[in-house]
C-alpha cells in the first residue's frame, strides 16, 4: 500500500483560506489543522485571565488579546491562536490586514487533554523562537496548576509550578500577577471529568 504524499500549503495560501473560513485553523510547517471548540471551563478560565490582566494593564502601554487574534510565530512555521496574548508598546502585525500579530510579550495557554503535550512541547519550542516573548503560562483545567516559564538573560527558560488556589504567579515582564483563586473563579474543580 502506498501513502499519498502530503501537499505543502504555503503560508500565503493558508492566510487566504483562513481569512475566508467560518472556523479557525492552525498552520504548522505547511499543513493546516482545524481547531476544535473550547469547553465552558476553558472559556471561563480564559475570560478570568483576560479580565485580571486587562484590569492591571488598564493605564499602561500593554494590551491584552484573547483567542481570536492570530499569531505568526515564524513566516514559514507556525500560525496559531493563543488563548491569551499580552503585547507591550506597539503591536506589530505581519501584513496590512492587521490580523496576525508578531510581537507577543506574554502568552497564556489553557491546557486540554488533546493539546497539553503539544502546548508543552512543539508549540513551546516554536514560541521560544520569538525574540519578544518573555513569559509563557500554561493553565490546567482539571486542577489548580499553573506552569510559568520565564526567559532568562542568557536565553534559557526558567520554569516554576504553582498548585494552590491561595498562590499567585508573578508576571514580571508586564508587572502583573495572576492569583490562582481569580484564574479559577467559578470553576468547579470537584466535578472534573
Amino acid at each position: 500500500m502506498s501513502v499519498q504524499p502530503k501537499t505543502y500549503i504555503t503560508p500565503e495560501t493558508y492566510l487566504e483560506l483562513e481569512r475566508q473560513a467560518d472556523y479557525k485553523s492552525e498552520y504548522l510547517n505547511g499543513e493546516i489543522y482545524a481547531m476544535g471548540g473550547a469547553s465552558p471551563r476553558h472559556v471561563l478560565i480564559v475570560t478570568n485571565v483576560v479580565a485580571e490582566l486587562r484590569n492591571q494593564l488598564k493605564n499602561r502601554p500593554c494590551t491584552v488579546y484573547s483567542t481570536d487574534l492570530r499569531l505568526r510565530v515564524s513566516p514559514k512555521g507556525l500560525y496559531t491562536y493563543p488563548d491569551v496574548v499580552v503585547v507591550c508598546n506597539t503591536p506589530q502585525f505581519s501584513d496590512p490586514h492587521r490580523d496576525t500579530l508578531t510581537n507577543p510579550t506574554v502568552i497564556v495557554e489553557v491546557l486540554s487533554q488533546s493539546t497539553k503535550d503539544y502546548d508543552r512541547g512543539e508549540k513551546f519550542e516554536q514560541y521560544r523562537t520569538l525574540a519578544s516573548l518573555q513569559e509563557y503560562v500554561l493553565i490546567a483545567q482539571d486542577k489548580p496548576q499553573v506552569e510559568h516559564f520565564v526567559r532568562q538573560s542568557d536565553g534559557a527558560w526558567w520554569r516554576s509550578e504553582t498548585y494552590r488556589l491561595e498562590n499567585t504567579v508573578e508576571l514580571t515582564a508586564i508587572g502583573c500577577h495572576l492569583k490562582l483563586a481569580e484564574v479559577y473563579d467559578k470553576i468547579d474543580l470537584l466535578n472534573v471529568r
